[in-house]
């Protein structure tokens, strides 16, 4: 990471721009990484015996950069490879077709450049010269990077950077009840040493203290419980932001906030039906000679597992994903790249297919109507039935959403699994879909 200005010091979202480049080389695969504050030491650096025959070159002395700039660059052939402006980039101080920052150089190429560098040779040039020689130029992608010398410069660096707190899994719900409230608070944290898997478990303590306050019992207390639990919600989108921001993202992170989201919403319905339990008594429908809230918090609950279970079978096997938005319901089996391999493509973009053409009302339908069973809308939808004293119809909605969607998705993984023992049937290899 060529260091040795101090302009790589300067800040741009929480992290200096040595410090952002030097992740962004991480993500890249980079096995060992080196912040050059002098050229003489690029030069040490390769001598050591733990050296490898590839050099990755990242510019951090007056621009941020993010793993779009390098992310096509590995898998490139050549002895060298630069990374190139596209023809319509976020910043226009660098031509099409030109360096933009990053050079990967392998074999006797890799050792020249390394000479080169530490002889202060400036790689704008070295990277010119190599496209002019016949490297290989790959066009950055997206929010790859922007210049950041002058203060004008980093503000606009940040505002590309901050485009990516949007995922292409967010729904209406969450990129416009969510993302606006979160991202002012996300814009404060990413500014402190607060770090993603912090903010879950923040999360966690917010989700305990929501579902305690709401099973004591009084309806005063459901409120500010629920309350508390859907502020937390808004916090829970946080952590993703930073994540992606910083630079932060990990397997361990991703779950550890799956686990928590999942765990938070059977608590939240269990804390919901005890309060019920108290507040309008066990007799509420008559005497029925069994308690019916505890049954239907432990129906809730098995339902809840069950789906839970189905969910992460497919994303997990099939879909190859943490992430329960990347949950797939229906498949078909076509060829994979290699011979003997297929793999599952999904078969419907919606989560309410439809074989013909409908209505535009009923389309708008298919496509939203699916947001009522989510997360993102139950929160806001027990807070307005809790303010309205209804929070026994916030339960039944709760306890029954918990096996029509077990069905549901069970219909769907019954389906998968006929799919699982004819591929093996078969003997082929399943490649994942994504």
């Amino acid at each position: 990471m060529l260091a040795d200005l101090p302009g790589a010091d300067a800040r741009v979202v929480g992290l200096t721009l040595a410090e952002r480049a030097r992740r962004v080389a991480g993500r890249a695969g980079a096995a060992r990484v080196l912040v050059a504050r002098d050229r003489a030491a690029i030069a040490r650096w390769w001598a050591e015996p733990a050296r490898a025959d590839a050099v990755l070159v990242l510019r951090a002395t007056d621009q941020l950069v993010h793993t779009p700039l390098v992310s096509g660059l590995p898998a490139a052939d050549g002895e060298q490879v630069v990374a190139t402006a596209p023809p319509r980039a976020a910043a226009d101080d660098v031509a099409a077709g030109a360096y933009a920052g990053a050079l990967l150089a392998r074999g006797a190429a890799a050792s020249a450049l390394v000479a080169a560098l530490a002889a202060g040779d400036d790689d704008r040039a070295l990277g010119a010269a190599a496209l002019a020689a016949g490297a290989t130029a790959v066009a950055h992608g997206e929010i790859a990077r922007h210049p950041a010398t002058t203060r004008a410069e980093r503000k606009a660096a940040a505002r590309l950077l901050y485009r990516i707190i949007h995922k292409t899994q967010d729904n209406a719900i969450t990129r416009y009840l969510y993302r606006p409230v979160s991202f002012p608070l996300t814009r404060l944290l990413v500014h402190t040493p607060v770090t993603p898997n912090q903010v879950s478990y923040a999360v966690a303590v917010l989700v305990a203290i929501g579902c305690w306050l709401t099973a004591r019992g009084p309806m005063s207390s459901a409120i500010a419980g629920t309350a508390l639990c859907l502020f937390a919600s808004y916090v829970d989108c946080c952590d993703g932001e930073i994540a992606r921001l910083k630079l932060l993202s990990s397997r361990f992170g991703a779950w550890l906030d799956t686990v928590i989201d999942e765990l938070s919403q059977i608590a939240y319905m269990a804390a919901l039906g005890w309060h019920c339990r108290a507040y309008f008594g066990v007799d509420y429908l008559g005497d029925l000679g069994f308690d019916p809230w505890l049954w239907a918090i432990a129906i809730g609950a098995v339902t809840y597992v069950v789906t839970i279970y189905i969910v992460y079978f497919n994303i997990i096997v099939v879909v190859g994903s943490a992430n329960s938005q990347d949950y797939v319901g229906r498949f078909e089996v076509v060829d994979g790249a290699e011979p003997g391999t297929v793999r599952l493509r999904p078969a419907a973009t919606q989560a309410i297919a439809t074989r013909d053409e409908l209505h535009p009302a009923l389309k708008w339908l298919a496509t939203y109507l699916p947001y009522v069973v989510r997360k993102d809308f139950i929160s806001w939808g027990a807070l307005l039935l809790a303010f309205a004293h209804l929070t026994q119809v916030a339960f039944a909605m709760l306890v029954l959403g918990g096996p029509v969607t077990a069905i549901i998705v069970g219909v769907d993984h019954l389906k998968l699994r006929g799919q699982l023992r004819a591929i093996a049937r078969r003997g082929c290899r399943l490649t994942r879909s994504a």
